[in-house]
């Protein structure tokens, strides 16, 4: 009794907690946010798939279509009518708004960056009703920073998914101090529902997979600006001596050095004294140069062939 007394004295709702998640928005059209619907209408849940370009709405919902197809194949003998029953549990819009008083969750999956974040949770704060949970699929912003708009910190999380989302089976929840134990409860629930394996995080700069991966690429960076080692003789050390799938200056280039760039920025920018977290020169000319890695055919390696 003591625990629901706090839940009402929180000012939320215990329902959300009783009854399992079934009517999920998600804004943010990209990869992400289409595999994220995706994962979720294959669990039987309604989906809204909010981006407010229509193109990239027209670009998910192909996408959405592909990957059904290729689930279809693999796991139920090509069954178009799975394909066509988890497409019909997605409605693709162009407001965020539009569903919002529907919505028992609304994970944002929009690009990173903070201002246009707080923009759109605030609006999304005014027009959702109480017992809405919000979440962001951020993988390196402050949960607790990006929720400091809102008026239900007792309802905001983290749900960081992994590309490709209806491949990869880990969920990171992360919750900030103002995290209600019925919201956190929903939360790893919801992502149980979704056949996934849920780890909880604090909210700690890149919580647990991205804290120790970024850090890990960048000293492999240092490592081939000192010359120390090539790039090559790098990726097969960690490969053959420590197991890893690939090396992680082809996993730098494979996730996008722009990307590794932007999170390392991020984070010595709030935390200065961490000397993991300063991006090394050699990874910032590859950059600047235009050398992004596998997407446009040069980074730490060359893909043109």
């Amino acid at each position: 009794m003591a625990a629901v007394s706090n839940v009402i004295k929180r000012g939320f709702s215990t329902n959300i907690a009783l009854n399992a998640i079934k009517n999920v928005t998600v804004i943010g059209g990209g990869l992400m946010g289409s595999g994220i619907a995706q994962v979720a209408a294959q669990a039987g849940q309604n989906v809204t798939l909010v981006d407010v370009n229509a193109d990239i709405i027209k670009k998910s919902e192909s996408n959405i279509q592909s990957s059904l197809a290729r689930v279809a194949k693999k796991l139920h003998n090509g069954d178009q009518k799975f394909v066509a029953d988890t497409i019909s549990r997605i409605k693709f819009d162009v407001d965020p708004l539009k569903n919002i008083s529907e919505a028992d969750l609304v994970i944002e999956a929009v690009v990173e960056n903070m201002t246009i974040k707080h923009k759109l949770f605030k609006s999304l704060d005014e027009a959702a009703p109480t017992k809405t949970i919000f979440a962001s699929n951020t993988s390196s912003l402050s949960i607790g920073e990006i929720a400091s708009v809102t008026k239900r910190k007792d309802r905001f999380g983290g749900l960081h998914f992994f590309n490709p989302v209806a491949v990869m089976k880990l969920l990171e929840v992360i919750r900030i101090p103002e995290t209600s134990d019925a919201t956190y409860t929903a939360m790893m629930d919801w992502g149980k529902s979704l056949g996934k394996s849920c780890i909880t995080c604090k909210d700690t700069p890149g919580f647990v997979v991205n804290r120790l991966l970024v850090p890990y690429l960048a000293e492999a960076a240092r490592l081939l600006e000192r010359g120390d080692a090539n790039a090559r003789d790098i990726d097969t050390a960690m490969k053959l001596g420590a197991g890893y799938p690939m090396g992680p200056l082809e996993l730098a280039d494979y996730t996008g050095l722009d990307t590794c760039l932007f999170i390392l920025d991020g984070w010595y920018k709030k935390y200065p004294d961490n000397a993991l977290f300063k991006c090394p020169d050699n990874l910032r000319k590859l950059v600047q140069d235009g050398k992004l890695g596998r997407k446009t055919g040069e980074g730490f390696y060359s893909y043109k062939k």
